[in-house]
């Protein structure tokens, strides 16, 4: 039973600190739309999202207004395209205009993006993967709603290097083709090792062949509501920072959890997952920088840090998992910089580094996110800063990712202003020396030997 005091939390959590289920997102199996001919299956696509997602806005909007619960974003990830196009596709062309379908569809239905232009390339490329993989700087720079992953490894597969390699010259590629806006292409682009099937975040969202042909899928959010509960234990020990840490992310996850299941039931969809994850956003307040910082340190990138972003990360899944039975996703404290406030403060006053974001990534749920880099750093060392984060997730058996920006025409310490969500962000350094005969040799880096569990 829910009593009158936790009626007027969840209120409080809502009203003063920033709490709200981030996404509702709609995952829809674009395997029945597969034919050899592309007009038909840019019209197979059209109607299947259509008609599957027609009511997931206005639903969302009523939950909303009827809980009193800020549902921010209504998305869509479908079944990654490299997939759906094979059959069809034999140009870059090709594969572009299934992007703008999906583009078109987004817009029909009134989500604000739509995931799954993706390729899971984890231990090779097929033809079709490569061919929608070069697509990507082509669809991207003409969509406006569209993201993109690709999936480069697997603690299972170990790192397809050739596919680390082209996604270093793609994210260039597409940093330039997007250059009027400051290469905000790249901010839809994710590059992935162990991608779960079920995230329903962007921009790495796609719906995974093990899913069912449509599922709902919800990721909550509350770092403020995080960072107001722990100024209530200032001072106290470990102990008692974990219980609060925990008891309150029972708490998020329950209200997500809520939401979730009537929106599977108003829409007639099976419910998924609820992604339990700390998502900041630009607005004061709604910071993870922040909430460590409330642990005591002065600045995220102090010493202390990955041991404080470890704590929190640990003890938001163990309160989630208690209050759902179905957690899923990337479930954790996400660390983007350009929407977190307290990250680009920390950038900006020479505290936190791209080192030191490599480091705090071995503990935290994704990776390397949302970091605008000078526009000039070259194809191979974003292939390289590819590499090492996909070795951390392949190695410790989690998902890590990497979102970078090579700002064209904009160097360290100048600032990128994306809007909205994406919020703005200082260009960080990027170490100077060359990695390119190292990237060049090709082939895969075999998995670890723990990998093998049969």
């Amino acid at each position: 039973m829910i009593n009158l005091y936790e009626v007027e939390e969840t209120n409080k959590m809502v009203e003063q600190e920033n709490l709200d289920v981030r996404t509702i997102t709609l995952g829809i199996s674009l395997l029945d739309c597969v034919d050899a001919d592309l007009d038909r299956c840019l019209d197979k696509i059209y109607q299947k999202i259509t008609v599957s997602a027609r009511d997931l806005v206005k639903t969302g909007e009523e939950i909303a207004r009827e809980f009193g619960v800020p549902i921010i974003n209504k998305r869509i990830s479908v079944t990654p395209i490299a997939l759906v196009g094979a059959a069809a596709c034999r140009t870059t062309e090709d594969f572009a205009r299934i992007a703008d379908t999906l583009d078109r569809a987004a817009h029909t239905v009134g989500v604000n993006f739509i995931g799954g232009y993706s390729a899971v390339v984890s231990k090779g490329m097929t033809p079709a993967d490569e061919l929608l993989i070069r697509s990507i700087p082509l669809a991207l720079s003409r969509t406006e709603r569209v993201c993109s992953s690709v999936n480069v490894g697997s603690t299972r597969c170990g790192i397809d290097m050739d596919a680390v390699k082209l996604m270093g010259e793609i994210i260039r590629e597409t940093a330039e083709r997007t250059a009027g806006q400051d290469s905000l292409g790249c901010a839809k682009l994710v590059v992935f090792c162990n991608a779960p099937d079920d995230n329903p975040f962007m921009a790495g969202a796609f719906h995974g062949v093990t899913e069912g042909d449509i599922v709902i899928n919800v990721g909550v959010s509350g770092p403020g509501v995080v960072k107001t509960a722990i100024e209530k234990v200032r001072g106290e020990n470990f102990e008692t920072l974990c219980e609060t840490i925990k008891k309150t992310a029972f708490k998020v996850t329950r209200v997500g959890q809520l939401v979730a299941k009537e929106a599977s039931r108003r829409l007639g969809v099976p419910f998924g997952i609820v992604d339990l994850s700390l998502a900041p956003t630009p607005a004061i307040g709604d910071s993870v920088a922040e909430i460590l910082c409330e642990m005591g340190l002065e600045h995220v990138g102090a010493p202390g840090t990955t041991a404080a972003l470890a704590l929190l990360n640990d003890q938001v899944k163990k309160g989630g998992v208690m209050a759902s039975s179905y957690v899923g996703g990337l479930s954790g404290a996400f660390i983007p910089v350009s929407e977190d406030q307290g990250m680009i403060d920390a950038v900006s006053a020479g505290a936190l580094t791209l080192e030191k974001l490599e480091a705090m990534t071995c503990v935290c749920s994704v990776g390397l996110d949302m970091i605008a880099i000078p526009g000039d750093v070259s194809a191979a060392s974003i292939s390289g800063i590819i590499a090492d984060e996909m070795a951390i997730g392949m190695v410790n058996q989690k998902t890590t990712a990497v979102r970078l920006i090579p700002v064209i025409g904009k160097g360290v310490g100048e600032t990128v202003e994306f809007g909205g969500l994406l919020g703005h962000a200082p260009i960080m350094a990027v170490n100077p020396f060359g990695c390119e005969t190292f990237i060049r040799r090709g082939g895969r880096i075999p998995a670890p030997i723990h990998s093998f569990k049969n």
